[in-house]
């Protein structure tokens, strides 16, 4: 919490959030007037002891000139861990205005999990002149991690831990643990290892705190713990957390040596990422952030709005081929908008429920036909539903009953069509190895245009006779 302080009055706290937890506008001006008269005291008073979400939340609600100012006057008392919070155009912004002989000393008082976050959207020529300020200690692990893919538990993962061998007694690991210096900030455990520094097991705080002092390590050691490997993706890590519970786990590489940690707070960042990617790819806005400049959005939009033209063409080539029936019966253009646009809602809510399904892994070969076949009834009993309805209010409108029964049946139609293309689109993608939050959306809705204009119209031509 800073402080305000006026003469003979004591400090009154001033709110970094408002009460809804967003920063708090009074506070984000009170730091921007005292970057704009260069008063580094009162910017220090202000936000020198903020949380780095604090620090990281606050720097992207200062106007975009202000920032690099604001660090500036920081100075020393800038966490470099904020960086790791910020949009990825605005960490951009701020390290560009960094000397590489700052940056290496910023990220040298960091895990390593979080230094490698801030190196690895940078350039190869500016990663190796950051590095080559580092001691060579560091930088070979730093190194090491950002030769790992990207979204890999190498790059998720800190190599600060406690490895011991298996001769050592619980005794002498709480020794060795009061007296070193170089332990990691937080451990949850700590690890086994053979002399080849392969992992033999892994040990738990509570379970090391409550055995004897002579008890060797290694019969403590869990060798059926679970493990990593540094090449394993992401997102199966953090699927791996949320099915056993787990608050840390050991990354090992492909031979079995121990190579580091992932802790759970790494563990809800991915989760946190997985979810918005996942969110912004059904919207059709790829890796948009709100700090994005206008010709960045407007460019990443641009390809899958043509991909929806292009689709919006097709539809609309249907209902040309309808356009006599359409001059002599208005009724048609006036109702088809309709169906075509319930069958896109609900192909909508099967396809993201699908979608969800893969994504954690509940969908596979076991379920996939019971999936299929609780989608299709629920879209004919939808479809009955909404047949009845808009059959209705097409007679009362129009004053001709068999119009209602033709779009009635148009709309049991639209909403089967719907159930199955909310599946199979998503699906197919999958195993077609596209990520299906990227591209199903437009698909199904193109299924469920055409499905919808086709069977309503080519029922009215039928029924009516209109050609």
């Amino acid at each position: 919490m800073a402080e305000e302080t006026t003469p003979g009055e004591a400090a009154a706290p001033i709110a970094v959030r408002d009460e809804r937890g967003r920063i708090d506008p009074e506070f984000v001006t009170l730091v921007e007037s005292a970057v704009a008269v260069g008063d580094h005291e009162r910017v220090r008073d202000l936000a020198g002891s903020l949380h780095e979400a604090d620090l990281g939340d606050l720097i992207e609600a200062l106007d975009a000139e202000v920032r690099t100012g604001f660090v500036s006057l920081l100075g020393e008392h800038f966490d470099f861990a904020a960086l790791t919070e910020l949009d990825e155009t605005v960490r951009a912004q701020i390290l560009d205005e960094l000397s590489p002989a700052a940056v290496a000393e910023g990220v040298r008082e960091l895990e390593s999990d979080d230094a490698v976050s801030i190196l690895e959207d940078l350039p190869a020529e500016e990663q190796a002149e950051i590095l080559a300020q580092i001691p060579p200690v560091e930088r070979v692990a730093l190194a090491r991690g950002l030769e790992y893919a990207e979204d890999s538990a190498g790059r998720l993962m800190q190599t600060d831990l406690i490895a011991v061998p298996p001769a050592r007694t619980v005794g002498q690991v709480i020794d060795y643990m009061r007296e070193a210096e170089d332990l990691p900030d937080e451990f949850y455990q700590l690890f086994v290892v053979d002399p080849g520094h392969r992992l033999l097991g892994s040990v738990g705080l509570d379970k090391l705190l409550r055995s004897k002092r002579p008890t060797p390590i290694s019969e403590l050691a869990d060798p059926h713990a679970r493990r990593v490997n540094a090449t394993d993706d992401q997102e199966d890590v953090a699927r791996l957390f949320e099915r056993y519970n787990l608050v840390s786990v050991a990354v090992v590489d492909e031979a079995g040596r121990l190579v580091g940690v992932i802790t759970v707070d790494d563990v809800v960042d991915v989760i946190e990422e997985e979810a918005e990617e996942d969110i912004r790819f059904l919207g059709g806005v790829g890796q948009e952030e709100v700090s994005d400049t206008v010709w960045t959005i407007a460019r990443g939009r641009f390809a899958w709005l043509s991909v929806n033209l292009f689709t919006a063409l097709l539809a609309s080539a249907v209902i040309g081929l309808f356009e006599t029936e359409l001059q002599k019966m208005v009724a048609l253009a006036v109702l088809m908008p309709i169906v075509a646009s319930q069958g896109g809602n609900a192909g909508t809510q099967t396809m993201t429920v699908v979608v969800r399904a893969l994504a954690t892994r509940e969908l596979g070969r076991h379920n996939f036909g019971r999936l299929i076949g609780r989608e299709l009834v629920v879209g004919v009993i939808n479809g009955l539903g909404f047949a009845f309805i808009v059959g209705v209010v097409a007679i009362a409108w129009f004053s001709i009953a068999d119009l209602g029964v033709v779009i009635g049946i148009a709309m049991l139609a639209n909403l089967v069509a719907a159930a199955l293309g909310g599946v199979l689109v998503p699906v197919g993608l999958y195993w077609l190895r596209i990520d299906p939050a990227v591209a199903s959306g437009t698909f199904v809705t193109t299924i469920t245009d055409v499905v919808g204009f086709f069977a309503f119209l080519g029922l009215a031509t039928l029924w009516f006779g209109l050609r």
